[in-house]
């Protein structure tokens, strides 16, 4: 699962390759906006934690994550 967090006064997203389901990450997101001091915390798949101030959240897309074309394959 892909996950791009758009961070406030910051030009570049914050991309995390999560072993979550949607569900999952899209509770998470919820429970962390519902208050202004909330933190919005992801694991991705290497157990590496992100901590984001709920106040800083922009935007949060949350998609399956695409493999990396090889190729010139034309689909």
């Amino acid at each position: 699962m892909e996950v791009k967090i758009g961070v406030v006064d910051s030009p570049r997203e914050l991309v995390v390759a999560s072993g979550q389901s949607s569900a999952e990450v899209e509770s998470l997101v919820a429970d962390a906006l519902k208050t202004t001091d909330g933190v919005l915390s992801l694991t991705d798949e290497k157990d590496r934690r992100y901590l984001v101030p709920a106040a800083k959240v922009a935007y949060v897309e949350i998609g399956p994550s695409e493999s990396p074309r090889v190729g010139f394959g034309v689909q």
